[in-house]
């Protein structure tokens, strides 16, 4: 695991220890960054379920202006703050140690508007569910902010409106898949 391009360009980064994260694969993260590489320089962007960090660190390598970590293990987090010294990126990232909607709700007090949040929560359980919730009423999310959700492949998310989200686009790889939404621009 590296970062793909930027300032820390080929920095090699370290997993935690265990079976309990599973770092999204280079290719993969290449093909999400290609996707998002007009968006990131200035963004403020948030990493939920960070496990490594490796999202969040590459979004700073690129030039993100902020990046927020949230992971409520202690290996994950202590993995982050490494892989942020290492990259010498320490000073725009910042590692919260709790649960995802805890950190989102204490990050959309400290930002006004988020630019891109990303979410790689465990598969199965659902814990997706209230974040996307509360960005979804959140006035530091408007139609501009963009979520993604990497999540099992074939997961259906076309009920997300009721929570005033959008599917805006699906990009499948092998196993797993990215889901992009957007707020309702009518509910923004």
């Amino acid at each position: 695991m590296r970062v793909i391009a930027g300032t820390a360009r080929s920095m090699p980064l370290k997993a935690p220890a265990g079976m309990d994260t599973r770092p999204t694969q280079d290719r993969i993260k290449e093909t999400l960054f290609n996707i998002l590489q007009t968006e990131i320089p200035g963004c403020i962007f948030v990493d939920l379920f960070a496990g490594s960090g490796g999202i969040g660190i590459e979004a700073l390598s690129r030039g993100a202006s902020r990046a927020y970590f949230v992971d409520n293990g202690a290996k994950p987090a202590s993995c982050i703050a490494e892989n942020l010294t290492f990259t010498k990126l320490s000073e725009r990232g910042t590692v919260l140690r709790m649960d995802a909607l805890s950190g989102l709700q204490r990050i959309l007090q400290k930002e006004d508007r988020l630019d891109i949040v990303f979410l790689d929560p465990p598969y199965g359980q659902d814990l997706e569910l209230p974040v996307l919730e509360l960005l979804g009423r959140s006035p530091g999310c408007d139609a501009d902010t963009r979520i993604i959700l990497e999540t099992d492949l074939g997961r259906d998310y076309s009920g997300i409106t009721a929570c005033g989200l959008i599917v805006e686009r699906v990009k499948p790889y092998k196993t797993n898949q990215h889901v992009f939404f957007r707020k309702n621009a009518h509910q923004a």
